[in-house]
């Protein structure tokens, strides 16, 4: 007979097991102490007799059962109520996309699991007792993708009439670009200024204690102003960090640089085709800067042409998806110095490519503007889309 320690052995480590593997050692146990006898084993240990029984046959006959974990416990109540998971689908979607008929009763209230609960019972016809609890509902939403979710700000401000055909025209400017190995493509734009001081950029990062930064962000020693000129058929982003202001001359200094470091790989080229937005400095009726895009193409020997996105619409410039990738890469970090900024900018990757990062010293006049003399001569040297004017403008040097 076995010791009530032995026994106490036996049964804590069949506890750490389970499946074939309990079932092989219980059986085992039977085996050599209890004559094979699944009932007495259960008398003695207090197993289950049929485990124990299921056990031996499988060592018997070697076949081992599959167990079936999955039809075990309580089934999830979408599949108690099988129309529940559609029901919870067209209440929440009515509201999501405003119902044109206001027939839901979600169409003016927050998404909650109460809520749902409720328009379930009144407007399909649910029974209370039928219906989990709120904390399942809950759940249930989680499970569809229905979990809270942050309001991105994605609908512009504003559509102009003119939007979809300037559309139309970028992907058209942009697929004839890239197609002629006679001309490259860049798409251009600045980013928000970035101050420099102990200050919070609201993200985080690793680390055994919090970074300790300003509770007001009323205090920096200086501003940076990022540009940035992404080669649209390497993937190659540079990065321009201004310390004045953003102005054309600003942009074009930029530019001018960007092609003094990249001429000798383009040698052959005879047009640059350029994706950007209608901002302050870089607008078609800026005097400025269409005079110096003309010194520009006249300086390079290069045709330029300037392809410009819809107004609100900037989002969609290539570009911008480096900037989201810079903010989110530098989001958690103090940059307390300008020279912090610049190593932060240089070790971030764009499609696993680090940027190159300049940093320009000159200081640059705001309310630079042409006047219609000075400018006359230079008009001969650009022509607008007949049918675009504002977002499509060809600069040739001669």
């Amino acid at each position: 007979m076995l010791t009530k320690q032995v026994k106490a052995t036996f049964k804590d480590a069949a506890k750490k097991l389970t499946g074939h593997k309990k079932r092989d050692y219980m059986a085992k146990v039977a085996s050599d102490y209890f004559e094979g006898s699944a009932r007495k084993t259960e008398t003695q240990m207090g197993w289950n007799r049929h485990s124990v029984q299921l056990g031996l046959n499988e060592r018997r006959t070697g076949i081992v059962c599959v167990d079936n974990y999955g039809a075990r416990g309580r089934h999830k109540s979408e599949e108690n109520l099988p129309n529940l998971e559609a029901d919870i689908r067209a209440l929440v979607d009515a509201q999501a996309q405003a119902d044109p008929k206001f027939q839901s009763s979600l169409l003016y209230s927050r998404i909650s699991a109460r809520s749902v609960r409720e328009a379930l019972i009144e407007e399909k016809g649910y029974e209370n007792w039928q219906l989990p609890s709120r904390q399942t509902i809950g759940e249930i939403l989680n499970r569809l993708g229905y979990s809270l979710k942050k309001t991105k700000k994605t609908t512009p401000l504003k559509k102009i009439p003119e939007t979809d055909a300037i559309f139309e025209n970028v992907f058209r400017q942009n697929q004839a670009t890239d197609d002629n190995p006679e001309c490259l493509r860049l798409s251009i734009d600045s980013k928000a200024k970035v101050k420099i001081g102990n200050l919070s950029r609201g993200g985080k990062d690793r680390g055994l204690e919090a970074k300790q930064a300003l509770d007001h962000d009323t205090e920096w020693q200086a501003v940076l102003v990022p540009f940035g000129i992404l080669n649209t058929e390497t993937d190659q982003l540079s990065i321009y960090f201004g310390q004045s202001a953003e102005t054309s001359d600003f942009i074009v200094d930029c530019l001018s640089a960007w092609w003094q470091d990249n001429q000798n790989h383009y040698s052959h080229l005879k047009e640059l085709a350029i994706d950007l937005d209608g901002g302050s400095a870089t607008r078609s009726d800026r005097t400025q800067l269409l005079e110096r895009m003309v010194e520009f193409s006249q300086t390079t020997g290069m045709k330029i042409r300037l392809i410009y996105y819809p107004p609100y619409h900037s989002k969609y410039n290539q570009i911008e998806r480096c900037w989201a990738a810079l903010e989110n890469y530098w989001n958690g970090a103090i940059l307390d110095s300008v020279e912090t900024a610049v190593k932060w900018a240089s070790n971030m990757t764009w499609k696993g490519i680090k940027p190159i990062v300049n940093l320009v010293t000159t200081t640059y006049e705001t309310g630079v503007k042409v006047l219609a003399d000075a400018l006359k001569p230079y008009k001969v040297f650009w022509q607008r889309s007949e049918n675009l004017p504002k977002w499509d403008i060809t600069i040739v040097p001669y």
